[in-house]
């Protein structure tokens, strides 16, 4: 099981996962932009760095943010994060790519994602840098827009063997400005060399204000060996 990054790996050699939430993010965009190329940056600073439920920033602060290219359903983007692990590692560097296109209101996500950990050490596993590929799918019902999405890599993080992950999360929005979100993920692995299945949800309430995105969120985990739960609050800007 993984408590945070540094714990499981010193319990089983070492620890666990992370991600850059911006791809989404950019999928959506992508398929609004129309045939011609657009370039978006955004910044984020964020009390807890979580990441499917675990932390990836040892219960602190971290600064993030990217850039996103999109052209038609087609999009590609950076996203790094600063992260502590408890080693030498301190920062995180994704890129990614795919495609998003739509039917009406029905939005599809296909793409892959990198995770690299420039300044990270070798793992008695192996690399800590790791691939996934993910689909998702987004319907719009009014004021609610449910989605799902699944995420595979076929050598996780530290060479451990292919691993699954699966969300679902339904975002409402309130009134203008205001929006709601809730969801749930489960995290599988073939190997049980980092951890056993475990389930993460969360629970965020998200508004604009003068150009600056703020959200509250709750997030925890359930079956892992000391199960994880913080309040975290975010302010962002895209430009």
């Amino acid at each position: 099981m993984f408590l945070n990054r540094k714990t499981a790996l010193a319990a089983v050699l070492s620890i666990a996962s992370v991600h850059g939430a911006n791809a989404s993010d950019a999928s959506h965009d992508a398929g609004a932009s129309g045939n011609k190329l657009e370039f978006t940056a955004n910044v984020t600073l964020i009390t807890d760095y979580d990441f499917r439920g675990i932390s990836q920033s040892d219960g602190g602060p971290a600064i993030q943010g990217g850039f996103d290219a999109t052209y038609g359903i087609f999009y590609a983007g950076t996203w790094a994060s600063s992260v502590d692990f408890g080693d030498d590692t301190t920062m995180e560097i994704d890129f990614y790519g795919g495609i998003a296109p739509h039917v009406g209101d029905t939005h599809f996500d296909l793409g892959v994602i990198a995770y690299i950990y420039p300044d990270s050490p070798e793992l008695p596993t192996g690399t800590q840098n790791y691939v996934e590929f993910y689909a998702g799918v987004a319907q719009q019902f009014g004021p609610f827009e449910p989605s799902a999405k699944v995420y595979y890599s076929p050598d996780f993080y530290g060479e451990t063997g292919g691993a699954f992950y699966v969300q679902g999360e339904v975002e409402l929005e309130i009134v203008e400005h205001l929006h709601a979100a809730a969801g749930i993920g489960a995290s599988m692995f073939e190997d049980d060399i980092l951890n056993d299945d475990y389930i993460d949800y969360h629970f965020a309430l998200g508004t604009e204000l003068e150009g600056f995105e703020l959200e509250l969120g709750y997030h925890a985990t359930e079956n892992l060996a000391h199960d994880h739960e913080a309040v975290i609050f975010s302010i962002s800007r895209s430009f």
